[in-house]
C-alpha cells in the first residue's frame, strides 16, 4: 500500500506538471527531515507502535493518556511550525 501511494503521487504530480525531482537539497531542509524522522520514530517507539492509534484508543476508552497525547501533540505542532523558518522552510 505504501508503494502504491508513492507511485500514484508521482503520477499525479506528473499529470499536474509539478514533478521536478532535484538532487540538490539545502542542508537545513535535509536536517529538518532527519530530525523530524527521528522524532517520529522515537514517538512510535515509546508508544509501542502506532502513536496515532494510542491517541484514538486512549480517547475512546476515556483514558487520561489519550488526552495527554493530544495536548502534547498540539504543543509539539506549535513548536515545530515556529521552527520552520530556521530550517529554511516556508513560514506557518
Amino acid at each position: 500500500m505504501n508503494l502504491g501511494i508513492i507511485f500514484l503521487s508521482v503520477i499525479a504530480s506528473g499529470l499536474a506538471g509539478r514533478f521536478a525531482p532535484t538532487t540538490q537539497l539545502p542542508w537545513r531542509t535535509l536536517a529538518a527531515a532527519v530530525i523530524g524522522g527521528l522524532l517520529m520514530g522515537y514517538g512510535a517507539r515509546i508508544a509501542f507502535g502506532c502513536n496515532i492509534g494510542a491517541f484514538f484508543s486512549g480517547v475512546a476508552s476515556t483514558s487520561l493518556h489519550g488526552w495527554l497525547w493530544i495536548a502534547t501533540a498540539l504543543a509539539g505542532t506549535w513548536i515545530g511550525t515556529r521552527r520552520r523558518p530556521w530550517f529554511g522552510l516556508s513560514k506557518p
